[in-house]
C-alpha cells in the first residue's frame, strides 16, 4: 500500500488529506471517504486502507481544516462534557453543505491532475454527519459522482440544530438529477436518525425515482461500522463493507 498525507488547495485554505492506493495495478478509480463527527483518526485511516486494498485511490480529507490545521480530537471526543467533545461540537454544528461541496470540487480538480487516478466516475461515501454530504455530492456533481453512500447518516431530514436542512432541502429536490447509484444504510436504533425520520427520507427517495436503496440494519446502533466504537457490530459492519464494495464495483463496471 502506498500512502501519504497531502494538502489539497480549496477556496478556504489547505485541506489536509490522507491518500492511499494499491502498489500495483494503477491507475485506479477514486473514492472520496468523508469522515464522521469525531474527525480524522487511525481508525478511519485503517478503513481507508481496507478500501484501497481492493483497488481504489482513496482520499480521506480533514473536513475540519477551516477551524485550523491539525484539528484532531482524542478518544474522549464522544464523552459529553469533555473538552474535546465541546470543541468538536463547536465546529461540527456550524458545518453546512455548500462549503463541503466546494471541498468536493477541489478534490475532483486534484484527482484530475493525477496520473494515478483512472478517468471515469468517482465514488463517495460518508458516515454520521457526512452521510448527507456524500448524497449531496451526487446531486451537485452528477457528471462526476457515479455512486454515493450514507452510513448511519445524521439528520438527513428535519430542523434539528445539527441538520444541514436549509441546504439539504435543495439536495432532496434534486435527487432526480442524480445519475449515479445511491445507497443509504441506517441503524435501527439511532437518536440522530430515528426511524420516523428514516421513513420520511425513504419516501422522498422513492418519490424522486433515484436509482439505489435505503436499508435499515436491524438491532444495531449509530456507529455500528466503526471497530473501536462501543456499539460496533461485526456482522453489520461486514455487511456494510459488502454493500460498499458492490456499489463501487457496479460503478466501475457500468462506466
Amino acid at each position: 500500500m502506498i500512502e501519504e498525507t497531502l494538502d489539497i488547495t480549496t477556496n478556504d485554505g489547505e485541506m489536509e488529506t490522507f491518500v492511499c492506493r494499491p502498489e500495483r495495478g494503477g491507475p485506479t478509480p477514486a473514492i472520496f471517504f468523508l469522515m464522521d463527527a469525531p474527525g480524522i483518526r487511525e481508525e478511519l485511516r485503517d478503513m481507508a486502507r481496507r478500501l484501497a486494498s481492493v483497488g481504489y485511490y482513496v482520499l480521506l480529507p480533514n473536513l475540519y481544516y477551516r477551524a485550523g490545521r491539525d484539528t484532531f480530537f482524542g478518544p474522549d471526543v464522544l464523552e459529553k462534557g469533555s473538552a474535546d467533545h465541546t470543541a468538536m461540537r463547536a465546529i461540527r454544528t456550524k458545518m453546512t453543505i455548500p462549503p463541503v461541496m466546494e471541498d468536493i470540487a477541489a478534490m475532483l480538480a486534484f484527482i484530475g491532475d493525477s496520473d494515478e487516478v483512472e478517468a471515469g466516475p468517482v465514488g463517495t461515501h460518508g458516515y454520521c454527519m457526512s452521510g448527507p454530504y456524500a448524497l449531496a455530492a451526487a446531486a451537485h456533481y452528477p457528471d462526476r459522482i457515479g455512486a454515493a453512500a450514507s452510513f448511519h447518516g445524521t439528520w438527513l431530514v428535519g430542523d434539528a440544530e445539527e441538520s444541514p436542512r436549509l441546504s439539504f432541502d435543495k439536495v432532496i429536490a434534486s435527487f432526480d438529477k442524480v445519475e449515479g447509484e445511491l445507497y443509504i444504510s441506517c441503524a435501527e436504533h439511532d437518536e440522530l436518525a430515528p426511524l420516523d425520520m428514516v421513513e420520511e427520507m425513504h419516501g422522498l427517495f422513492k418519490a424522486a425515482g433515484t436509482t439505489g436503496e435505503l436499508e435499515i440494519q436491524p438491532g444495531v446502533h449509530h456507529g455500528f461500522a466503526f471497530p473501536l466504537r462501543w456499539c460496533y457490530d461485526k456482522p453489520a459492519a461486514e455487511r456494510h463493507w459488502e454493500r460498499l464494495f458492490a456499489l463501487y464495483r457496479r460503478m466501475t463496471e457500468d462506466r
